[in-house]
């Protein structure tokens, strides 16, 4: 299996609402499932809820980059705006309101990258965690 398939069923998966896509990969043969609530979906499997031969991709909410990411990135960054980062997400469209920041600071590009960074390192340790094997 390549990990640039891992990358796209996470990236399927994490796409949207949480809970509306799912990816699921045979341990067996590396193929890969994809689900949809909005319809368009892959043929599942009978077993497909057998743990030992099938494993759902997580999203990025499971892997930890959702805004524990985020305040991640300003404490290294922006330490001295973290308060402020802080109050931008305690309200609706804090991601919006995040990125104007950064754009405004000159590290919105330095902050995709850091995105990027962990999105492989943590895919890549739930590919080890899982037994998940890769090229």
């Amino acid at each position: 299996m390549k990990f640039q398939d891992i990358e796209m069923a996470y990236d399927f998966v994490s796409f949207g609402q949480q809970f509306m896509n799912h990816a699921y990969i045979s341990r067996k043969t590396g193929e890969t499932y994809y689900v949809s609530e909005l319809g368009d979906s892959d043929e599942l499997p009978d077993d497909i809820d057998d743990l030992d031969i099938y494993i759902a991709i997580p999203d990025k909410r499971e892997l930890n980059l959702g805004k524990n990411l985020v305040f991640d990135f300003v404490s290294q960054y922006l330490p001295n705006d973290y308060d402020q980062v802080s109050d931008i997400f305690r309200s609706r469209g804090a991601y919006s309101r995040y990125k104007d920041l950064l754009e405004r600071r000159g590290l919105l590009n330095d902050w995709h990258a850091f995105e990027e960074d962990a999105r492989k390192k943590r895919l890549m340790a739930w590919c080890k965690e899982n037994d998940i094997h890769f090229t």
